[in-house]
């Protein structure tokens, strides 16, 4: 089972608001997870980035590869 720390969308038409989740790498983009760590919101100025420390650390240490955008936003973060 490949884990992916990954966006989940959620928001209206043109006002996106994304889930940090954790998830299978075979279910789809908006489907099924096993654990949300955290909130991006792109849409307020500068964006609002909220993840869970701990669990993004403890999941990459199970072997959970971040997706490059999720990658970015822990690096930014200061989590990675």
């Amino acid at each position: 089972m490949a884990v992916k720390i990954r966006l989940r969308r959620m928001g209206a038409k043109k006002a996106p608001f994304y889930r940090v989740v954790v998830a299978d790498s075979r279910y789809p983009r908006d489907g099924r997870f096993i654990e949300e760590i955290g909130t991006y919101n792109p849409m307020t100025d500068p964006a609002s980035i909220n993840i869970d420390a701990e669990k993004a650390k403890k999941w990459i240490g199970n072997g959970a590869q971040p997706t490059d955008t999720v990658k970015a936003l822990l690096k930014k973060s200061n989590i990675l």
